[in-house]
């Protein structure tokens, strides 16, 4: 009888053979990086309203990721540190602060075109006024108003490089008074000179963060017309 034949044994392929292959092309983005503006401003929300309320240094990434719902290490993905988190914030801030007063001051120049034949350039510089002093408020009080005073009371947890680039968009913010006070000034409804008067009017609206609640009955509009008694001369 002959032998029966014995099967040659498998030939194993190469483990490389085996791994699933690599896509053409760039890698398929994560869920993050699919969603990345939506998250990077999640995050900065998160941030605004953690620092405001623990302080930078007692808030965590760790912290500001659970409470969006991410891994402790994805706002890295986002963010380099927590320090570049902290200046983006307060960029955010700024930011808005910025488009928020460019369309109050659009609307006071629509009124004053208006109102050209009846209204002195003193009355339109009120107006302006009133309408600066109503967006700040809207900005230190009205929703999604965490970002501002974390950059009033974190300010000092930014390094000089930080605090340089966050000074030219403070410098074109504050810029936007001047013109306005200055006019008041020449007619007397103002009677500070012009530079302090911006910083003691800044600083006083600045504080009401502080203090202000909505749930005791001032409305912002009743703020600002206080605000508007207090710093201005009727003439």
């Amino acid at each position: 009888m002959t032998a029966a034949a014995v099967p040659l044994p498998p030939v194993f392929e190469p483990l490389s053979d085996l791994a699933p292959k690599r896509a053409r092309g760039r890698p398929r983005k994560t869920e993050d990086e699919r969603d990345d503006g939506n998250r990077r401003q999640q995050l900065l929300t998160a941030a605004a309203r953690l620092f405001r309320d623990q302080g930078f240094d007692a808030t965590s990434t760790r912290d500001i990721a659970a409470s969006v719902g991410m891994h402790s290490g994805s706002p890295f993905y986002h963010f380099k540190s927590k320090d570049a988190l902290l200046l983006a914030v307060m960029e955010e801030g700024m930011r808005s602060a910025l488009a928020r007063q460019a369309e109050a001051l659009q609307g006071a120049q629509a009124a004053a075109v208006v109102a050209a034949g009846s209204s002195p350039p003193a009355r339109q510089a009120v107006l302006q006024l009133r309408r600066l002093i109503r967006a700040h408020f809207d900005t230190l009080l009205g929703p999604g108003n965490d970002f501002i005073p974390v950059m009033l009371y974190e300010h000092r947890s930014l390094n000089a490089r930080q605090r340089a680039a966050l000074a030219q968009l403070q410098v074109a913010y504050e810029a936007a008074w001047t013109p306005v006070l200055e006019a008041l000034y020449a007619s007397g409804h103002l009677r500070a000179p012009v530079k302090l008067a911006r910083l003691l009017i800044l600083g006083a609206l600045n504080w009401s963060v502080q203090w202000f609640d909505e749930k005791k009955g001032a409305s912002l509009d009743e703020l600002s017309d206080a605000a508007m008694a207090l710093f201005l001369k009727e003439n």
